[in-house]
C-alpha cells in the first residue's frame, strides 16, 4: 500500500469545537450521562479544562447550589451550575428571532391540539431555546428565542421595561382627545402607564395607528384601550427592543448577528 493510500485511509479529522458539541448532544439525547464539571465550565466558554480546576478548587463553582470543589466531578446538562454566581450551559448560545403569525401560543396553554411558538422554531438551534417575554395567541410580530439566560433576565426585568412598538387595528376611528389621553400616560388599575410615542398611520383611517411603550404589563396594550372603549382587531409588534421585521416574513425566524447580540446586552 503507497503512502498516499494510507494518508487517505485515516479516519477524518473533526475540531475541538465539534467533539464538543458531539459530547453536549449526547447529552441531549440522554441527560442522565455525565460531563465532567470542568469540561462543562470550558464548553461554557469560560476558561480552559486546567483553569476550570483551579475555579473549582478555589469555591468559585456551585452544583445546585452547593460549592463543589471536588476535581472529576460529573454534573448533567439539567443541574444548576454557576460561576462566580453566573448560571452557565454547556450549549452554544443561540439567539432567534420569530415573525409569529397569529393563532400560535407563546406562554400559556400547551395542552395537545394547540399550536405553540417552539413548534415554528423547531429546527433553529439544537440548543433549548425558550421565548423572552410575553405576545397574545391572537397578536402577531416579533418574538426572541435563546439559551441566554442573562440576558432572558436582562430584558424581562428591567425595570423601565424593553422598547416595543405595535400597529394596531382598532374596531372604530379612535377619537383624538382619547389619543392625546393615551399618549400622557393612561392610569391601569391605579398604576401608570409611559407611552413613549402613539399616532394615527399616515394615509391610513384613523382605525389604525401606532404605539410605543416599555411596560411588559400583562395585555397592556389591550387593557389601554379597553379603557377607552375600544377593541383591538389586530395587533402586530413591528419592534422588540432594538430589532424589527426588516426582511423577515410572517412564520419565519433568523438568527441575530454578533452586533444585535452585543447591542441587545447595552439595552
Amino acid at each position: 500500500m503507497s503512502k498516499n493510500q494510507n494518508k487517505n485511509s485515516k479516519k477524518p479529522r473533526f475540531s475541538k469545537k465539534e467533539v464538543a458539541q458531539s459530547k453536549v448532544d449526547q447529552q441531549l439525547k440522554n441527560p442522565e450521562a455525565g460531563m465532567r464539571l470542568n469540561k462543562y465550565i470550558s464548553n461554557a466558554g469560560i476558561c480552559s479544562r486546567r483553569d476550570a480546576d483551579i475555579y473549582i478548587q478555589a469555591g468559585s463553582v456551585t452544583v445546585n447550589g452547593k460549592a463543589v470543589t471536588e476535581l472529576g466531578y460529573k454534573v448533567k446538562l439539567n443541574d444548576d451550575v454557576r460561576f462566580d454566581g453566573r448560571r452557565i450551559s454547556p450549549e452554544p448560545k443561540a439567539y432567534v428571532l420569530l415573525n409569529k403569525p397569529k393563532g400560535f401560543f407563546v406562554t400559556g396553554s400547551y395542552e395537545q391540539n394547540n399550536k405553540t411558538v417552539m413548534d415554528l422554531v423547531a429546527s433553529a438551534s439544537k440548543s433549548r431555546i425558550s421565548p423572552i417575554g410575553k405576545l397574545e395567541t391572537s397578536a402577531t410580530g416579533l418574538v426572541l428565542f435563546t439559551n441566554d439566560g442573562t440576558l432572558a433576565k436582562k430584558l424581562t426585568g428591567h425595570k423601565k421595561g424593553v422598547r416595543q412598538l405595535y400597529q394596531l387595528e382598532l374596531d372604530k376611528q379612535v377619537n383624538e382627545e382619547h389619543l392625546e389621553e393615551i399618549k400622557k400616560g393612561p392610569f391601569i388599575e391605579g398604576k401608570k402607564v409611559i407611552i413613549e410615542d402613539a399616532a394615527f398611520v399616515e394615509n391610513k383611517p384613523h382605525h389604525i395607528l401606532g404605539i410605543e411603550l416599555k411596560s411588559q404589563r400583562s395585555h397592556i396594550v389591550q387593557r389601554i384601550f379597553k379603557k377607552f372603549g375600544y377593541e383591538i382587531i389586530k395587533m402586530d409588534r413591528v419592534v422588540y427592543a432594538n430589532l424589527d421585521k426588516k426582511n423577515l416574513p410572517r412564520g419565519h425566524y433568523r438568527h441575530l448577528t454578533k452586533q444585535e447580540v452585543i447591542n441587545l446586552g447595552m439595552v
